[in-house]
């Protein structure tokens, strides 16, 4: 073989081993992403869920109280997800001009 390919040989194995590296970091990034992204939901929608209202969450009672807001508030954001998903999909999408499926 000739030292050209030889080294072609080595660059394809150096850069697939750093691109397989990377992806690893990568999938690392988005899992720590979607984790951070699922907390300040988390933080944001508990306490929007509870404005307004005086809970004491230093008593059991207080606790239960506001679980049950902020669960009845997540069920809510899941069911205007389903309706607005469910909607979407039953809207005609097709171009009556010409018959064919809109573009944006």
């Amino acid at each position: 073989m000739e030292v050209g390919i030889k080294l072609f040989i080595v660059a394809i194995a150096v850069i697939a081993i750093w691109v397989i590296f990377e992806m690893k970091r990568f999938k690392h990034k988005l899992f720590a992403i979607v984790l951070i992204a699922l907390i300040l939901f988390t933080y944001i929608g508990f306490n929007t869920s509870l404005k307004g209202e005086e809970i004491d969450f230093k008593t059991v009672a207080g606790l239960t109280k506001g679980f049950k807001l902020y669960f009845s508030w997540l069920t809510s954001v899941v069911g205007n997800l389903k309706l607005l998903t469910t909607n979407a999909i039953k809207m005609d999408w097709v171009n009556p001009q010409n018959g064919t499926i809109l573009d944006s």
